[in-house]
């Protein structure tokens, strides 16, 4: 049986690693160069029940833990004053809880896991059609292709094999602004120590100015604003994003005026909790490709664990495909549907005209 994997993101290799590890080939199709040209992106908590699961699945624990950073758990919660309304410290060198990987780490984690040549860069999918005797023939930029008997779409928010299954709509949910400041011990020793080893979140009225620090020593600065059509023109230079946190205390607006580089925009979409699709013979989705949500922590380990359950429904009736992509399909529907509806009220909540107190709330460890 011939699968073929569309998209080199977390959860397809985590798809092609677990059936690498048994026995069972597949090739991923990915649109990038080579593993250095996509955007390194932030940081990952990893969730004990989803990412770190899977990673399980796949035999990597031991390499997760060599490259992940429990103190990245600490986070701080601020209100434009910079006053601190809440300070999470973790248990120092502990693995309970929601550990920190650079997303550009765990995804080198998973390439080095596989053989050489399962990943075909330079590939982007921009059609699959289905053959009269079965599977899809793919069709890349260039002109180029290739056929399979099993097509898993792991290609993200703009998936080119989710229109094989729904036509469901993408809605824009928020509007994401992004700085990075290199370097940052040694250029902007303060930034440093006010951003600390985790997550720093500035949160006003419906707008958050946050800052991750990175594993090389860099730091991610994020803006989060509402999916208003104004926004765009208003972000695109340091001096526009100033203008928005006008009032805000300098310590946390130094954050912008040190990014490096012009602020990079990108307007965030969801698809509507509870998605799903009539089953098709041959085909299905992991990931955002799935099931788009806000960004609150869940995407990346629930495709993570998408890859690593469609790998086990696999391995486990490799006579039957077809039953195998029906029973991974309904449990992860039945999985996606409430953690969907929870992160698009997470989400909601931290743009709302109340986000500091409700994050501040939501943060908390309640009593037994």
């Amino acid at each position: 049986m011939r699968i073929a994997i569309a998209g080199g993101g977390l959860g397809g290799l985590t798809l092609a690693r677990i059936l690498h590890r048994h026995g069972i080939d597949a090739v991923v199709h990915e649109r990038e160069a080579d593993r250095t040209t996509r955007s390194p992106g932030g940081m990952l908590d990893l969730h004990p029940e989803s990412g770190q699961r899977a990673l399980d699945e796949a035999g990597l624990t031991g390499r997760f833990r060599s490259e992940a950073r429990p103190e990245g758990e600490e986070h701080r919660i601020l209100d434009p004053a910079g006053r601190t309304l809440l300070h999470h410290v973790p248990q120092p060198g502990s693995f309970d809880g929601r550990p920190e990987i650079d997303r550009a780490a765990l995804r080198d984690l998973l390439l080095d896991s596989l053989p050489a040549d399962t990943v075909r860069w330079r590939h982007r999918l921009v059609a699959a059609a289905p053959r009269p005797d079965g599977g899809f023939r793919l069709t890349f930029d260039g002109g180029h292709r290739d056929d399979c008997d099993l097509l898993v779409g792991a290609d993200g928010a703009r998936s080119v094999v989710r229109s094989l299954l729904t036509d469901a709509p993408l809605a824009a949910v928020s509007t994401a602004v992004e700085l990075r400041i290199d370097d940052a011990d040694r250029r902007h020793p303060e930034i440093a120590e006010l951003v600390g080893p985790g997550n720093l979140w500035g949160v006003g009225v419906r707008q958050i100015l946050s800052a991750q620090r990175l594993g090389d020593g860099s730091i991610r600065v994020g803006i989060s604003l509402p999916a208003d059509d104004r926004h765009p023109d208003t972000c695109r230079t340091k001096h526009d994003l100033l203008a928005l946190f006008d009032g805000w205390s300098p310590r946390l607006t130094a954050l912008v005026e040190a990014g490096d580089g012009p602020p990079i925009l990108r307007r965030i979409q969801a698809m509507p909790a509870g998605t799903r699709w009539t089953h098709r013979p041959g085909v299905t989705l992991v990931g955002d490709a799935a099931h788009l949500m806000p960004p609150v922590g869940e995407g990346a380990n629930q495709a993570m664990l998408d890859g690593a359950e469609l790998a086990a429904a696999l391995v486990d009736a490799p006579a039957d495909p077809d039953a195998a992509i029906r029973a991974y399909e309904e449990a992860m529907f039945r999985r996606i549907q409430p953690i969907a509806e929870m992160s698009a009220r997470v989400h909601a909540m931290m743009l709302s005209p109340t986000a500091a107190e409700d994050l501040v709330r939501f943060f908390t460890p309640q009593p037994a």
